[in-house]
């Protein structure tokens, strides 16, 4: 498939680009800093642009299957909506592009998932670090929900620089409300390119941990 990936300068996008590849998908990363991201595959290429001005990606768009979104930043402690812009940008790129396929990483905790990433995050990381960051993705998840595109909202626990596993857990029930579930970036990265061309969490919201 051809495929855009939005967020491939952080671990899960690297990861992402580096198993995409592997499994002969062609793929173009949209990237603030394009220098960054340097992969020996003819099938890669990257593309100098930014979700918050809708005009760069217009073009990389034209002709692809499916963007995968795996944006984020580290702008934890202010009020920010550049997950929220940002994906409103990308959902008018693929309209206007008419792609349709979109795969995006938040995490759990967030709306209907709120409290299972464990006690640690409910009662401390979220409201005193994650705070507005994670108000950003509940509204880049409503966003999502609220278009007419084929989306799977991908929500993985606390992330890990773990090895990829091919057996983990995934639905609409995994998470914990005491312990802190966890996943590696790998996995999460397997998960989404197995989700291409699938249609079980077609307009779903799905957790996934180990």
């Amino acid at each position: 498939m051809k495929l855009i990936v939005i967020g491939g300068t952080g671990k899960t996008g690297r990861e992402l680009i580096k198993q995409g590849l592997e499994q002969g998908h062609i793929i173009t990363a949209i990237a603030r800093k394009p220098d960054k991201l340097r992969f020996d595959n003819p099938n890669f290429s990257v593309i100098k642009g930014d979700v918050l001005f809708p005009e760069s990606l217009e073009k990389p768009f034209r002709g692809q299957d499916a963007v995968l979104s795996v944006l984020g930043h580290k702008r934890f402690f202010i009020r920010t909506t550049i997950l929220s812009r940002g994906t409103k940008n990308i959902i008018g790129a693929m309209k206007k592009n008419e792609v349709k396929r979109l795969i995006c990483v938040t995490s759990l905790g967030i709306n209907d998932s709120r409290y299972k990433l464990g006690l640690y995050y409910t009662l401390f990381t979220i409201p005193l670090i994650l705070f507005f960051y994670f108000l950003d993705k509940s509204k880049q998840e409503k966003l999502i929900m609220n278009s007419d595109l084929d989306w799977t909202i991908v929500r993985p626990g606390q992330l890990t620089n773990g090895k990829k596993r091919f057996s983990y857990k995934h639905g609409f029930h995994v998470g914990s409300y005491i312990l802190t579930k966890m996943i590696s970036r790998a996995s999460v990265a397997h998960f989404m390119l197995e989700n291409l061309e699938s249609n079980m969490y077609l307009h779903k919201a799905v957790g996934v941990t180990n």
